[in-house]
This record gives structure tokens, C-alpha cells and sequence, in this order.
């Protein structure tokens, strides 16, 4: 049975009260979250961003975010999360969309069948008039019977008039026919939230009580689906919907005759931003000039008053691997102003509302590789973390299609360290390798994928998902988040970067890798036709891919071996932390499979690649 009791699981203090926020998918409920407790958590604009339940103070009581449902049932992990929160609140804050309204007022009908106190803020009301919407928000509180206080969150208005009126919720008004057949239930269940429940057919509920499920679920939501059609008829006008701007933006970027060229077209100034202006200009500076020029010698003279630089102490610190040198070059110089650039372009995608419509552009390629366009959500965040794109594979509809995804992110998606790396090393080479890069991992890609598509039993499931306004990214919203993403970059990437210069370090001066790169020689040179010194990148790999391909970007190789190279290590085993998150997701047997799968992958592709082009 899946059940949380929140005051032990998130240590509610005694007496305060549990205010949920509650609404559909991505009608801005962590905005609220923000407003009302102060905290941060990520804010953005595709669904599923809230996995976990958030929890901060709003006075001497708590504010409890859940994650995005379309109603209070059990059908998915999601729902059943939301579901025991909202049976547990002592009032609902309902977070609905104004301009979807039809959508969204089945979840309120629902929480005020459940008997709780609600007050409903309305939002995106700015949103609504640009779709030529009008909502009488006086006439939708006296339909639903509680507060209705309309809000344009992201613009912090309204959330004054919320934080007022917040203990103002109260108990809707239910269908008089509903009440009949909820008092059948009085003394054998807790409250009226979980009699409804029952009565809907919810077998966890029912188990919960030793009652059976009951069989009025069809029935109940078709008497709940009339009865938003009628508010909605009551309280929305519609003064001409003329397609805006955004609006035919919005449809010509799913269509794949206009959506394509469009996204080509994105994934260019992508290019030219990171792989052109931060990668050449940028990095020029902050590598070379500021660290290489100015700090490495600066922080070789003190260090070198107190150690020879050339004693086993001295190499391990600021040798050509020291920890106080590279570590710090690699970490600020290289990585940093591309990882910045990089969810600086990712945040502003998300904020725009662009990221779901390429998962309705990609559903059907990606069908034939065994998933659907949602799945695009985990391959993008890939380029960005692909830890975190691992995590999120559970949005996925199936444990079918987040076995493919999984081990497609482990393989064939370099994270945004990684990929500014190698767009960097690429960028140089002209067009022709960099077309031979991208054709090398979309081909292991597709026909990985599309292994794996025929071998595991089954098929994708069907796309549902929701397609947010088109707007105008929010800069101080994309900024928090480049901001947010990238100092977690850093406390995570820093510490992994130390030891794995402390192992290369040591290696070196105890003659261990020089012992290695000849051992490994038939493989780097003989097979990958390298230059031997890439066992070193390939043994910073195993630490991070990232570190593996930094590694890389100091040799200096003809662009034959550049582009053998940088394929290998895009597919090389995934980081320590990625590792461990899929050991998590998959269990030890596959877990281990993956890593060992992906490492053969990488270096038969890479060969034959070498043998190819070379």
C-alpha cells in the first residue's frame, strides 16, 4: 500500500496547519510554492518538474507542493503521491489555469467533493485575454462556493490577495446527489476525502478500511464533467479567439513541415552561442589568458616557495595533473563558462514553453526506437545532467520505455559539460567532421535503440501531454535557474575532479600510468589508431565523462583522431553519480550490464570508426 503520513515524513510541527498546494500539470504551482514560503525549488515550463514533495513555512504553518495531477486517484506513482497529500490537508490551495479552465475545474470539483476547504487562485489571467478569454470570477465563487482569487503569479500579482484571503478557504458546494451516497460510508472511513475515493474505486483506499472498491466511478465523473461544462459555460466568455502571434508560433512548431526547419534553426544558435562565441571567444580568455597566464603561474610561484615543483608533493599540487592547476583550469577556465551557456540556452527553451512541443515534433521518430515524445523531456534535460534526465525517466509511461531511455542516456547523450567540451574541440575542424560526429552517435542511437525496441517485448505507449502558452522567457526566472544549475555543477563536478586528479597525480609520479598507457596501447593506438596519451582521458573518464574529455582537449591531434576521440568518449560509461542513480533505478544485474554494454559499445564504434575515416 502506498501511503504517506505527512506529519512523520516531513516533521509537520504540532498544531501548525497543512496548506497543499494542488492543480494540473505546469499551471505554475512551484511559483506559488516560492511566493508563499520564500524558498526556490525548479521552476519550469514542461510538465512533471515537481517529482518530490516540497515543503516549506508559510508562518506558523505549512505549505506542502505535490506533484502535477489531472485528478485524485491511483492510476500512476504521481497521483498516488498527490492523492495522500491532499487527503491529509487541513485546507487546498487549487492552482488553476484561466485559460484551460474546462481542463483544471475537474481536479477543483473533485478536492470540493473530497470536503475540504479550498480556495482557488485563478491563474495566468494575463494569459486568458490574450486568448480572448473573459472569467467572471465573481460568478465562478458563487458556483464552486469558495474563494476565487485571480493571479498572474510570475508577475507576483495576486499573491499579496492570496496570502490575505488564504484562511478564507472553505467547503464548495457538492452534487446533492453525491452527498446521498457519501453518507453510506459515515463511521467506516476516516473523512470524507477518502469515502470518496472509495466510492470512485480506489483499491488502495479500499484495502486501507478492509472495504471493497466501489463501482461509481464512471458515473461520478461523468455527473463531475457536466457539471464543469456548465460553470464553464457560465463564467467564460469569449470575445473572438484570433489566432495570436504566439499561437500560430505555437502550431507551426509542431508541425514537421515548419517545426523542423524551426528547430534546426534553434539547435544553430545553440551552436553558434556556445560552440562559436563561448567556446572560442570566451574560453580563449578565461583558459588561456586569466588561468593558464595569469593564475597557474601565480599559484606555481607561492606554492613553489613552500615545495619543489618537481618533488612528488610539488607534481601531485601543481604539476602538469596537480590538483591546485589543472583541477582548477579545467573546473573555472574551460567548463564553467560553457556549462553557464549551456543552461543559460536550456533555461530559456523551458521558460518559453518551446520544450513540449519538440516532444509532440519528435513523438513519432522516436516511436521507432521504442518510446514517444515525452521522452524527449529526459533526453534534453540530458544534455544538460544526464543524473538528472536518468531520475526523471520515470515521467516515462512504462518500465519498457525507461529501460530503452536509460540505457540511451547512458550512451549516446553527453551532458552539457561534456557536449561544450566537444563542440569546442569540433568547432575548429570545419563542417565535415562535425557531420561525421553527429552522423557516428545518431546512427549508434537509432540503431541501439531500435535493437532494443525489437528485442524487449511490447510497444510505446500513447503521448499525453500538455502544451503550455507559447511566451517570452522570463530573463530573471532563466538567469535563477543558469544560476541554480550551475553553482550544482560545480559543488558536484569539484570534489569528483580533485580525486580523479589525485589518482592521475599519483599514477604519474609512482610511474603507474605511463605502465598503464602501454598496457593499454593496443587499444588506444592499435585499435582507436590514438595517440597513447588518451589512456589518460579515458581513465579521467571513468571518473566523469566531462574530466575524460577536458582530458582530451589539451592534446593536440589531426582531426581524424579528434573526432575518433570525442565519439568514443560522448559514449563512454556514464560519471560515478549517473552510475550509481541508474544502480538505483535498474538494480545491481542491470546496472551492471548497462555500464559494461555501453563500454564495448563505445570503443568498437570507436574503432571502426578510425578504420573508416583514418
Amino acid at each position: 500500500m502506498h501511503c504517506h503520513n505527512l506529519s512523520n515524513h516531513l516533521k509537520i510541527p504540532a498544531g501548525s496547519k497543512k496548506i497543499v498546494l494542488a492543480g494540473n500539470l505546469n499551471v505554475g504551482k512551484s511559483v506559488f510554492f516560492n511566493a508563499l514560503t520564500g524558498l526556490y525549488v525548479d521552476v519550469s515550463n514542461y510538465p512533471g518538474t515537481t517529482l518530490e514533495i516540497s515543503h516549506g513555512t508559510f508562518g506558523e504553518d505549512v505549505i506542502i507542493d505535490t506533484p502535477g495531477v489531472y485528478g485524485v486517484s491511483s492510476f500512476n506513482d504521481e497521483e498516488m503521491v498527490a492523492r495522500d497529500v491532499i487527503i491529509g490537508a487541513d485546507l487546498v490551495v487549487n492552482i488553476v489555469d484561466a485559460v484551460h479552465l474546462d481542463r483544471d475545474l475537474f481536479l477543483t470539483l473533485q478536492i470540493i467533493d473530497m470536503g475540504l476547504p479550498v480556495v482557488v487562485a485563478l491563474n495566468m489571467v494575463d494569459e486568458a485575454e490574450k486568448h480572448g478569454l473573459q472569467v467572471d470570477v465573481r460568478q465562478l465563487e458563487e458556483l464552486l462556493g469558495v474563494p476565487v482569487i485571480p493571479t498572474v503569479a510570475v508577475k507576483n500579482q495576486g499573491i499579496d490577495e492570496l496570502k490575505k484571503r488564504i484562511y478564507e478557504a472553505r467547503k464548495g458546494k457538492r452534487d446533492p446527489w453525491l452527498e446521498r451516497h457519501l453518507k453510506q460510508l459515515e463511521g467506516k472511513v476516516d473523512n470524507e476525502g477518502e469515502a470518496l475515493l472509495v466510492l470512485e474505486g480506489d483499491p488502495h483506499v479500499a484495502r486501507r478500511h478492509n472495504l471493497v472498491p466501489g463501482e461509481m466511478r464512471e458515473e461520478i465523473y461523468l455527473r463531475r464533467r457536466q457539471r464543469v461544462n456548465e460553470i464553464v459555460e457560465k463564467v467564460v466568455t469569449e470575445r473572438g479567439r484570433a489566432a495570436t502571434w504566439s499561437t500560430r508560433l505555437g502550431k507551426w512548431m509542431i508541425h514537421p513541415l515548419t517545426g523542423i526547419p524551426l528547430l534546426a534553426v534553434t539547435l544553430w544558435l545553440m551552436y553558434e552561442i556556445i560552440g562559436v562565441f563561448i567556446a572560442q571567444t570566451v574560453v580563449g580568455i578565461t583558459e588561456e589568458q586569466i588561468m593558464q597566464g595569469l593564475y597557474e603561474p601565480a599559484v606555481k610561484a607561492v606554492v613553489g616557495r613552500v615545495v619543489g615543483e618537481s618533488t612528488v608533493l610539488g607534481t601531485i599540487l601543481i604539476g602538469e595533473f596537480g590538483l591546485l592547476t589543472m583541477t582548477v583550469t579545467y573546473i573555472l577556465g574551460l567548463l564553467l563558462p560553457l556549462v553557464v551557456g549551456f543552461y543559460f540556452a536550456l533555461s530559456t527553451l523551458e521558460d518559453s514553453g518551446y520544450l513540449p512541443r519538440i516532444a509532440v515534433l519528435t513523438d513519432r521518430v522516436l516511436t521507432t526506437i521504442g518510446l514517444n515524445g515525452r521522452a524527449i523531456i529526459p533526453i534534453i534535460l540530458g544534455f544538460g545532467c544526464v543524473t538528472m534526465a536518468t531520475i526523471t525517466t520515470r515521467l516515462l509511461g512504462s518500465e519498457r520505455e525507461r529501460r530503452i531511455a536509460i540505457f540511451l542516456l547512458a550512451l549516446a547523450i553527453p551532458c552539457s559539460a561534456q557536449m561544450a567540451v566537444i563542440i569546442a574541440m569540433l568547432s575548429g575542424l570545419g563542417i565535415k567532421y562535425v557531420a561525421i560526429y553527429v552522423a557516428t552517435i545518431l546512427t549508434v542511437l537509432v540503431i541501439v535503440g531500435t535493437l532494443l525496441n525489437r528485442i524487449m517485448p511490447g510497444r510505446s505507449t500513447e503521448l499525453l501531454i500538455d502544451l503550455p502558452a507559447l511566451r517570452f522567457p522570463r530573463w530573471s526566472n532563466v538567469l535563477r535557474k543558469t544560476f541554480t544549475k550551475s553553482w550544482s555543477f560545480l559543488r558536484e563536478a569539484t570534489p569528483l575532479f580533485a580525486i580523479g586528479a589525485l589518482i592521475i597525480g599519483v599514477m604519474q609520479v609512482t610511474g603507474l600510468l605511463e605502465t598503464i598507457q602501454n598496457l593499454l596501447a593496443p587499444l588506444t593506438v592499435g585499435w582507436l589508431k590514438l595517440p597513447k596519451e588518451t589512456a589518460t582521458a579515458f581513465i579521467m573518464g571513468f571518473v566523469r565523462r566531462d574530466f575524460g574529455a577536458a582530458g582530451l582537449y589539451d592534446l593536440n591531434m589531426p582531426p581524424e583522431q579528434t573526432v575518433v576521440a570525442v565519439a568514443t568518449i560522448t559514449m563512454f560509461v556514464p560519471c560515478i553519480a549517473s552510475a550509481m542513480v541508474i544502480f538505483k533505478e535498474r538494480g545491481r544485474r542491470e546496472a551492471v550490464a548497462i555500464w559494461l554494454s555501453v563500454l564495448v559499445i563505445a570503443f568498437l564504434v570507436g574503432g571502426i570508426l578510425a578504420r573508416l575515416i583514418g
